[in-house]
C-alpha cells in the first residue's frame, strides 16, 4: 500500500484546511487509518483514527472538537478536516494505514505511512 498525503499549506490562525490521503491498492476498506503529526523539534504524535467503515473515530484531546477524520472507501481516501487552526497545530502531518492492536495512538501499530504534508499556521 502506498499513501499520498496532500492538502497542506500556510494558513492563518482560525482558518480551516482539509488534508487528504490517497491510498493505492484494492484493500483500502480493510484498513483502519490514522493521522499523526510532527512539529519541529518534537516527537511524532497521534492526531486521529478511523475504523474501516468510518463508524468509529478517535481524536487526541488537543484537536477534539476542531478536527474531523473521515474516509471515502470508494475513492480510497481518508480526510482530515481541520477547523479553528492554531499556531500550535503547525507540523508535518502523516497518514498511516493498517492498524493492528488496541492502542490506536501507537505509531508502531500502523504498517504503512505516507510521506507527510506540511501545515503551517501563522498568528
Amino acid at each position: 500500500v502506498q499513501l499520498q498525503a496532500s492538502g497542506g499549506g500556510l494558513v492563518h490562525a482560525g482558518d480551516s484546511l482539509r488534508l487528504s490521503c490517497a491510498a493505492s491498492g484494492r484493500t483500502f476498506s480493510s484498513y483502519r487509518m490514522g493521522w499523526f503529526r510532527q512539529a519541529p523539534g518534537k516527537e511524532r504524535e497521534f492526531v486521529a483514527h478511523i475504523s474501516r467503515q468510518g463508524g468509529s473515530t478517535y481524536y487526541a484531546d488537543s484537536v477534539k472538537g476542531r478536527f474531523t477524520i473521515s474516509r471515502d472507501n470508494a475513492k480510497n481516501t481518508v480526510y482530515l478536516q481541520m477547523n479553528s487552526l492554531k499556531v500550535e497545530d503547525t507540523a508535518v502531518y502523516y497518514c498511516a494505514a493498517d492498524f493492528y492492536g488496541d492502542d490506536y495512538a501507537r505509531e508502531a501499530a500502523y504498517t504503512y505511512w505516507g510521506q507527510g504534508t506540511q501545515v503551517t499556521v501563522s498568528s
